[in-house]
């Protein structure tokens, strides 16, 4: 017996085997008495009586069809009951959705009219079949638990975009996102349901009630007393918001739940399911029996070990069988009601798929006596039951269902022939296969039986000043010590029965990346290639456009995880055989690869721009570091491709297809029921345009690169072969020849680290949440605990109320615990944490030889980047405290290796996105915060330590300056003048919103850095004044904004008529505050590390810049130090927006600059600098006073002797706002700022130095008031009349003071007054009167 031949079109009954009684010999069929024995075995009467006798007569291959016809026919519905309409049902079958008129909105609706979407604001939609007498129930399959109205509604109900199933009287609905029932009005109802669940929707029509169930438990009675009459029939009928998916079971497969009484709305294939019981019966009868020809008897034997051996009479039996029962397994019903339930029986024993080589046998089978059109209908049918099986089974603790579904799923995948056909055209086609590898979160902890799997519930008790839980707790009691161990105890138990799920979901991925499969043609694992690059695409092309056609990120997630243990499992087996090539732990992708177009990244940016771009403006680069080169037509064909691709994809992305509700639009292709058969590809043209590289490369006299479609890939474009280096074709000069044992493992590594990008990150950032809540309910709890020991006895009504409130935080713990030891297990395990380390460690390395490569970096795409950080960023936040990234093997040194990348990167030219630079740039920001990293950045080499720091030291102009300003901070913090916070002052009773930011980090200054910093500005004279140019500048902007802003936040207040100021405005007001205290943290810092850049006037700029920094410092010192003024007002409506907002952390900023000049420098610099400030006209000694709070009522007389010069000084932004309120002599309860009362902030050495400075300007303003003579207006400059005339102009002798004439020339080389270039600035003095 042997298979069909390819494409030879045979009937079933070619391959019955006619009886040659005289030839038993040549045709190896066994006797005629044995094999009527035989048959008589395998298909027994059922009819009863004397007839049973006559049957008994021998049956010989000749009459086995009559017979088998005979017995199938025996129990069937005579032909007037066949078509027999039920009572009580009005419609069509089978039953479906009505996508004709029976909907209201916008909705995406399956291919089997099963399945939908909503796609507009609230969607209905009814089935094709009503009912109207009887007890009927149809199923829905929860895909997505967001807002929908599930039930029956009659066919007078009208819906709308805001009213839907059950909104109107004769609707009724339940409700599981609010746990309510609606008919109406609404009440609760039920239970919250999740994705995964299953909803059973009952009505019974004798009685006039409808019921719900969820999962096969009632919830009750829902509705009674419902209309019933005449001319009232009720659908199955549903609304949904936009995105939310489900899919029906109107009883075209077996219902999951049967409710006795209760009939399905669609007729189950009762005839046909009768029948393949029966031949399933023969098969197994078949299965089990042996025919031992010596001895001429029948032997029973164990179906186990039966072997499809090619003897004729066995097959020939099952080819009449399967005469039969090949056309019913098209059938999804039968599928998933018999053969389905039979092939689950087979593996019920336990033990290892391996053991159990029937299933193996069966496909066999079933590929030889099938036509392929059956074998592919009923494996197509097969595994989509399968996969429903899986995702909607409830979860119990061992997992049980779950498990059993997933051997099954191995045992067919362990099928070459089958494998390779379900790769080709279901697993990524028709199927979202990802739902395999998915472990869904129970929301009920109850349900999922955690209760008896972890009894005993533990969370953090003991937290730090900043509500942080403590690492190492030292008051935990023997009690709390217990509790927590048994919680361990329980999550292990969990965890390990988790592993075995997540080994089983490892198996099938290996199946599918089996590569030595090539006896049947291609290998499975160039077919999964192929695939998983046309999954990323429609994943990273339909972001952001149709949200619906994504696969969901909580699968992203369990799949990226699998298949990174998958990979690293068949790397390594593949490195033993080929010793000499790169171990999986060292695995990084080739930067080949991302030129030389055998792997296709769509659309997806690149470090340097477009690819075609590139491959214009880098074709040299090509040519000579990688022997590619690109013929110019190419190019050019290339540039008009480029122009109008836009607008092909826009026009092949349009919407095809199926047409869906309300509109013309088409099925996305992961849309739809949790069934997920979809026949049309959505975008599949869009897809093919993208596949295709556009540009095919050469090699120089070498064999010409081969541009196929992904479709159209062999193994040897991949894997290479002599001559030809597959993927790694066209490698560098630069890279090392290294060996890689499987070539198409880079490939799917590098589409593991775009899954990450995709989706996954984000994923994991949310799941934190259920961590979050727990520390917030224990905080409350201890909180509430606290507040109970301390209640008086006497207020027994408060006490309860405590008590009441320490129950529901107690009972939301032991719920969230429970739920929390499941997400550490299945997302943050120790295990997981190592997946996505190791993937850090391959984008590090992946950079790192990219980066070798100098011009072709540009050709990497942005995503590795972006992973990098994403993943430094998730083990160092979302991890914890279950994992410690300190325990990762090599850490330090790949903190490192990332900070020598950020430090590089963030400034490189080769690097023109303007997002990834920012990305970069917040990425080192975040990353000096903490001692750790930080400590990895001095650990770089010191050339690109120095490279970074003259990075940062740039003019603050046409770049994004602030977040290079925050590092410089950062690097300062914990040097400055009272700058050791880690919180300011006045805030640290408020509860930060996270005390993770990298903000609220200790202080953590870096003296190297500092050092590197003060060399850079001291030997560059020209860079020093540019920088400190640009600061000063920007200082003035962020001021004058800040100034402008609370000027009008104050106007707002003050009206009567009590409008609100727009939180926008507050936050903007914010942040120009908080920037105008980190550049003056800076002007600290230069000043400190570098003060000769202001104070050695041998320098070209040091003058000005002293006198700028005076002017600037003056101002802001006036501004917020003035009696009355408006600063302190818009301080004190403490408005929510402006919390950062006080007088300290500006204050001590000027302090500290001020300190540093007139105190701590040598004895000339102390003098110039004193000096400058007072010649400054707006320099007023109360507003030094006003630091140590010694301001008030002497200020006047102060202020009078401040500056000789001075003239009066309106000040606009202030006075004249409000009207007068007492001042502070006469309101005892206003107190003035003062450093002496931040003790825990200023230390004893730094106020005594403030002290000093105010002694010193004031003497030396008093002897600057005695030896000034009054100046006559003449003298005074006519640019700002506040200095006397103290410079000429050549060679146009115009005058002006020296401070106006050096900042005109800063920007501009033309005279104030004639516009003749100036050639040169000598000091002038005025002739002596004659």
């Amino acid at each position: 017996m042997s298979s069909k031949g390819g494409g030879t079109a045979l009937t079933r009954r070619n391959y019955r085997l006619s009886s040659d009684t005289d030839k038993p010999k040549a045709t190896g069929v066994v006797n005629e008495r044995l094999l009527s024995d035989y048959l008589h075995h395998v298909f027994p009467c059922t009819t009863q009586g004397p007839a049973v006798a006559s049957l008994r007569s021998p049956l010989g291959f000749q009459d086995l069809g009559a017979h088998l016809e005979r017995l199938l026919s025996e129990g069937e519905p005579a032909e007037d009951n066949k078509d027999q309409v039920i009572e009580g049902r009005l419609g069509p079958q089978p039953v479906v959705l009505d996508h004709t008129s029976g909907f209201e909105g916008l909705l995406f609706v399956d291919d089997d009219l099963l399945g939908v979407i909503g796609h507009s604001n609230f969607s209905s939609i009814r089935a094709t079949t009503c009912v109207y007498k009887g007890k009927w129930a149809y199923e829905v399959l929860i895909s997505s638990q967001g807002l929908m109205q599930i039930g029956w509604c009659t066919l007078n109900c009208r819906f709308n975009q805001e009213e839907g199933v059950g909104d109107t009287p004769d609707s009724y609905a339940y409700d599981g996102n609010r746990v309510r029932k609606w008919n109406v009005t609404t009440t609760n109802y039920g239970k919250s349901w999740a994705a995964g669940d299953i909803v059973s929707c009952l009505i019974d029509l004798d009685e006039g009630t409808i019921t719900f169930c969820l999962n096969g438990q009632s919830l009750g009675v829902a509705f009674t007393n419902i209309k019933m009459g005449p001319g009232v029939a009720y659908f199955p009928a549903i609304s949904l918001s936009f995105k939310e998916s489900v899919a029906f079971n109107f009883g075209s497969r077996p219902l999951r739940y049967l409710v006795e009484g209760y009939l399905p709305l669609q007729n189950p294939p009762t005839t046909d399911l009768i029948k393949a019981h029966k031949l399933l019966g023969y098969i197994k009868k078949v299965l089990s029996t042996s025919i031992d020809a010596q001895e001429e008897k029948l032997v029973e034997k164990d179906p186990a070990v039966w072997r499809l051996h090619g003897k004729p009479t066995v097959l020939i039996t099952l080819a009449h069988i399967f005469n039969h029962f090949a056309p019913l397994m098209c059938n999804v019903y039968l599928v998933e009601d018999v053969l389905m339930n039979f092939l689950l029986g087979i593996l019920e024993g336990g033990g290892s798929v391996d053991e159990h080589p029937l299933i193996q046998q069966l496909l066999d089978l079933f590929w030889l006596l099938m036509e392929d059109y059956e074998v592919n209908e009923c494996l197509k049918q097969l595994m989509m039951s399968l996969l429903r099986a899986y995702r909607f089974s409830p979860i119990i603790p061992d997992l049980g269902f779950q498990i059993h579904y997933l051997r099954l799923t191995t045992a067919i995948l362990h099928h070459e022939k089958s494998r390779k056909y379900l790769l080709n055209n279901v697993l990524f086609d028709v199927l979202r296969s990802v739902v395999f590898f998915y472990i869904k979160t129970p929301l009920r902890v109850k349900e999922a039986g955690l209760e008896e799997l972890i009894p005993t519930t533990w969370w953090p008790t003991h937290f730090d000043k900043e509500g942080k839980d403590e690492r190492e707790p030292k008051e935990e009691s023997s009690d709390e010590r217990l509790r927590r161990r048994a919680y361990e105890r329980g999550c292990q138990r969990l965890k390990k029965r988790i592993e075995v799920v997540e080994e089983l979901q490892v198996q099938i991925l290996r199946l599918l990346l089996n590569n030595k499969d090539k006896s049947t043609g291609e290998a499975s694992r160039y077919i999964f290639l192929n695939k998983f690059r046309k999954f990323l695409q429609e994943n990273a092309s339909n972001r952001g456009q149709h949200p619906t056609a994504l696969c969901p990120p909580e699968y992203m997630v369990c799949f990226l995880h699998r298949l990174i243990t998958a990979v690293r499992s068949c790397w390594d087996e593949a490195n033993r055989k080929s010793p000499s090539s790169i171990i999986s732990e060292d695995a990084y992708v080739p930067p080949q690869l991302f030129y030389n177009g055998k792997v296709d990244y769509f659309d997806l940016q690149r470090l340097g721009g477009l690819l075609s771009h590139l491959k214009k403006t880098l074709k040299d680069d090509l040519a000579s570091k990688a022997n590619i080169i690109i013929d110019p037509a190419e190019i050019q064909a290339t540039s008009m491709d480029d122009l109008d691709e836009d607008e092909e994809s826009g026009a092949a992305q349009r919407p095809f297809g199926a047409t869906a509700m309300g509109g013309a639009l088409a099925r996305p292709s992961w849309l739809s029921s949790p069934t997920l058969g979809r026949a049309n590809r959505f975008l599949s043209t869009a897809a093919v345009s993208l596949m295709t590289p556009r540009r095919p490369l050469t090699q120089p006299e070498k064999v010409k690169v081969r541009t196929l479609a992904v479709e159209q890939r062999t193994e040897e474009d991949i894997e290479g072969s002599h001559g030809n280096d597959g993927l790694l074709l066209g490698r560098p000069l630069e890279e090392p020849d290294q060996q890689f044992a499987d070539k198409s493992l880079l490939e799917i590594v590098d589409g593991i680290v775009m899954m990450y990008n995709l989706s996954v990150h984000q994923q994991l950032g949310k799941m934190v949440v259920v961590s979050d809540d727990v520390h917030e309910y224990a905080v409350a709890l201890k909180d509430t605990e606290e507040k109970i020991t301390r209640c008086p006895v006497r207020r027994a009504d408060i006490l309860d109320e405590l008590q009441k409130s320490q129950k529901v935080f107690a009972e939301k713990l032991n719920h969230l615990s429970r739920r929390l030891a499941w997400i550490n297990a299945t997302i943050y395990s120790k295990e997981k944490m190592l997946d996505v380390y190791w993937l850090l460690c391959v984008c590090i390395r992946t950079i790192e030889h990219a980066d070798n490569t100098g011009s072709l970096f540009a050709f990497a795409p942005e995503f590795y980047l972006n992973v990098a950080m994403n993943a430094y960023s998730a083990l160092k936040n979302y991890f914890s405290p279950a994992n410690n990234m300190e325990e990762l093997p090599g850490y330090e040194e790949t903190l490192t290796h990332l900070a020598a990348i950020l430090a590089k990167h963030f400034a490189d030219p080769r690097i023109v996105g303007t997002d990834i630079k920012d990305s970069l740039m917040q990425a080192l920001a975040s990353y000096v915060c903490y001692p750790q990293s930080l400590r990895a950045v001095e650990r770089i080499p010191e050339e690109q330590r120095v490279a970074m720091m003259r990075n940062l030291l740039a003019p603050y102009e046409q770049r994004p300056w602030a977040q290079t300003n925050w590092i410089l901070v950062r690097l300062w913090r914990g040097c400055g003048f009272g700058y050791r916070y880690t919180r300011l002052p006045h805030l640290l009773k408020t509860k930060p919103e996270d005390a993770n930011l990298p903000s609220l980090q200790k202080p953590c200054p870096s003296l190297l850095l500092q050092r590197h910093m003060a060399e850079l500005l001291s030997v560059d004279k020209d860079m020093g004044a540019s920088f400190l140019n640009s600061v000063l500048n920007q200082l003035n902007w962020a001021f004058s904004e800040f100034i402008g802003m609370i000027q009008e936040i104050q106007q707002a207040a003050e009206r009567p008529e009590r409008n609100f100021v727009d939180t926008r405005q507050l936050k903007v007001c914010a942040t120009c505050f908080d920037l105008s205290v980190s550049l003056l943290r800076v002007l600290e810092m230069t000043v400190t590390l570098v003060p000769e850049i202001f104070l050695d006037w041998s320098r070209p700029s040091a003058e000005l810049l002293l006198r700028r920094l005076a002017q600037l410092l003056n101002q802001v010192l006036n501004r917020v130090t003035a009696e009355k003024n408006l600063f302190d007002r818009v301080v004190n409506l403490r408005l929510p927006g402006l919390e950062s907002v006080d007088h300290y952390p500006i204050l001590v900023a000027v302090t500290g600059i001020l300190v540093r000049i007139l105190v701590d420098g040598d004895r000339q610099g102390v003098f110039r600098a004193a000096s400058v400030l007072l010649s400054d006209p707006c320099f007023q000694l109360h507003s030094i006073q006003h630091l140590l709070g010694e301001g008030g009522e002497s200020s006047s007389s102060s202020a009078a002797t401040t500056s000789p010069n001075a003239r009066p000084v309106v000040m606009s932004l202030g006075s004249s706002v409000t009207p007068p309120v007492p001042s502070a002599a006469g309101n005892p309860e206003r107190k003035h700022f003062s450093l002496h009362a931040y003790t825990d902030y200023i230390s004893e050495k730094e106020k005594k130095k403030v002290e000093l400075m105010l002694s010193f300007l004031t003497e030396e303003s008093k002897q600057a008031a005695a030896s000034t003579a009054p100046t006559s207006e003449e003298d005074l400059c006519p640019i700002c009349y506040a200095h006397s005339i103290s410079a000429v102009f050549k060679p146009c002798s115009h005058k002006s003071c020296k401070a106006c004439i050096n900042q005109h020339l800063m920007n501009n080389k033309d005279c104030f007054f004639c516009k003749a270039t100036i050639t040169g600035v000598e000091d002038y003095s005025k002739p002596a009167a004659s």
